[in-house]
């Protein structure tokens, strides 16, 4: 599989898209429980399936630009064809000293987030949970780790680095809408319907006085690039001896779906958001 990423790699990330697009909608029509959960959390969110339609080939996009962003050269920067909006917020989280938190969902081209906030803020400590196949892992593993950006597995080991990068008033990214190992979040409403979230990144926020700084990064058509937002920092996340654990990690829900509804057509809507979590195997 390593020599077919690189040979896709060299590909126009307009061909690799297209090719994506395909793909997507094979998906779509192949699998029913797919069609079933999409169609469900899309409803759940309020939105017509008509705003949500365009995901279908951009879940497919996503796999198709993987060859690109995870084999691009070391030396190489990705923010050749990546636009940003909002360096002011994440100019004046880290002037507070404390650290900065980027989070996001599973929308847009949540890969190339990381690589660009690395170049941008860097050094980042970004947490991922390995893939189960080993082949997958190996890939993931070459892939992200990056000049100014760390991946750490979701461990305590993990853990602790990311509190030491904040006390260094530098960053850590993570993904919140992944529904994490039982113990490892709680239930707290997303778009109207209790769904174990983790706590993480509110955790951290509270014991550190990290500011916690939602992140999109769209797709744009035609295979022209990616925008980058990093959005206002979310408010009413305190220090505090008794935090409110679940009013802190709604607030991050929250923006988590303020991202959703700006870009419905880039959303994974076939995630299962709302199951159970599973045991963690020790």
């Amino acid at each position: 599989m390593l020599w077919l990423f690189r040979l896709l790699s060299h590909w126009p990330l307009a061909v690799l898209h297209a090719l994506g697009a395909g793909l997507g909608w094979l998906v779509w029509l192949a699998s029913a429980r797919y069609r079933a959960q999409f169609r469900a959390n899309v409803a759940q969110a309020g939105l017509p399936f008509e705003a949500a339609r365009p995901a279908i080939a951009e879940a497919g996009r996503f796999v198709g630009e993987l060859p690109r962003l995870w084999m691009r050269p070391r030396a190489q920067s990705c923010l050749g064809n990546v636009r940003v909006q909002g360096q002011d917020h994440a100019a004046q989280a880290f002037a507070h000293g404390k650290g900065v938190i980027f989070f996001g969902p599973h929308c847009g081209s949540f890969e190339l987030g990381p690589q660009a906030l690395a170049e941008l803020y860097g050094p980042i400590t970004a947490i991922y949970r390995p893939a189960r196949k080993a082949w997958l892992a190996r890939l993931e593993s070459f892939a992200r780790d990056r000049q100014n950006l760390t991946v750490v597995p979701a461990s305590l080991s993990g853990i602790r680095l990311m509190h030491k990068t904040l006390k260094a008033n530098q960053a850590v990214a993570m993904l919140t809408d992944q529904v994490p190992p039982e113990g490892l979040g709680i239930w707290a409403p997303f778009f109207g319907r209790p769904a174990y979230t983790m706590t993480l990144a509110a955790r951290l926020a509270l014991q550190s006085g990290a500011a916690l700084l939602p992140v999109s990064c769209e797709r744009l058509p035609w295979g022209r690039g990616y925008f980058l937002k990093i959005w206002p920092a979310v408010a009413g996340v305190e220090t505090r001896e008794k935090a409110d654990m679940l009013q802190a990690v709604t607030r991050i829900n929250q923006a988590i779906e303020a991202i959703v509804l700006s870009q419905p057509g880039q959303y994974l809507w076939g995630y299962a958001r709302y199951k159970a979590p599973r045991k963690e195997v020790s």
